[in-house]
């Protein structure tokens, strides 16, 4: 069954701490997950920051909203106990509990309007979504529009200027030693399907080889092109190379690369978009929110 959303998580969470002892957090992860029958994979299954499990932060979100009602209490982080007030509502016996069912609470309405007075604004979410995954969800969505514009851009730029842009890149990931002794190296070699060389590490104990393809996005690298650049590491007894398009790679191309004996790392357009994201390469820093 699909994780049920965090509102279905409370009234089993409110009777698991019935019995009135001091529960940890995964104590109620595992109680719960068992409880709803929750496969290995839904138990792993992740929001879409990659940093939680879903199942972990919708129980939690329970029981912050639990506490909020202030139907448990936190007696230390990480850990919670059920109120008077919690087993009140227990003995009421009632077949659900939820955001309407806790808005009878003054204490939990003042906490659901604390965006309107501005204090400690908390997410709007709906019935399934936690804070975190609303949050998760436009961040994801505004990483995915940043990154077609970012390919856009390149696209429309030079092709040394994308050469330059990979170099960058792979540098800003740990790769080249210094800038200038990476960008001595591109175009160096004159090699067919070879564009330039790389320090794998800044001893430059070994070296990776680059080919860079700036095409439009809806031409893809074709075997031929991968089996020309695989031919070319041959002639120089290299194992290892990346080659980096801002289109995309066919079926038969990705095939091909996963089964010669040279290491050969396929990046296409959206990825080397994503890189750039994650290692701030022609991306700038707007606002960062902290959460704890």
């Amino acid at each position: 069954m699909p994780v049920p959303d965090y509102q279905t998580f409370m009234l089993p969470l409110l009777k698991f701490a019935g019995d009135e002892k001091e529960h940890t957090s995964r104590e109620a992860i595992d109680k719960l997950s068992d409880e709803f029958g929750l496969t290995k994979e839904e138990r792993t299954e992740l929001i879409p920051s990659g940093r939680t499990p879903r199942v972990n932060d919708r129980i939690s979100w329970a029981a912050t909203y639990l506490r909020k009602a202030q139907l448990l209490s936190s007696p230390a982080r990480g850990r919670f106990q059920i109120t008077q007030r919690g087993l009140d509502v227990l003995k009421q016996n009632p077949p659900r509990i939820d955001v309407h069912f806790l808005e009878q609470y003054d204490e939990f309405v003042e906490f659901r309007t604390r965006r309107e007075k501005g204090d400690n604004q908390t997410p709007k979410i709906g019935d399934e979504q936690t804070p975190d995954e609303v949050i998760d969800g436009a961040y994801q969505t505004l990483r995915q529009d940043l990154a077609t514009e970012i390919l856009e851009t390149i696209i429309n730029c030079s092709p040394a200027f994308f050469e330059r842009l990979v170099v960058d890149v792979l540098v800003k990931m740990g790769y080249g030693g210094t800038r200038q002794d990476a960008g001595k190296a591109i175009g160096r070699s004159g090699d067919e399907g070879i564009d330039g060389i790389i320090n794998e590490d800044r001893l430059g104990l070994d070296v990776i080889y680059l080919q860079a393809k700036k095409w439009d996005k809806d031409k893809s690298i074709s075997r031929p092109e991968i089996q020309k650049f695989a031919g070319a590491l041959q002639g120089q007894k290299a194992k290892k190379g990346i080659f980096i398009t801002t289109s995309t790679f066919t079926r038969e191309a990705k095939e091909f690369a996963s089964r010669i004996d040279s290491k050969i790392i396929l990046i296409d357009g959206v990825t080397l978009a994503q890189l750039m994201i994650d290692y701030n390469v022609g991306v700038n820093l707007v606002a960062a929110y902290e959460l704890t």
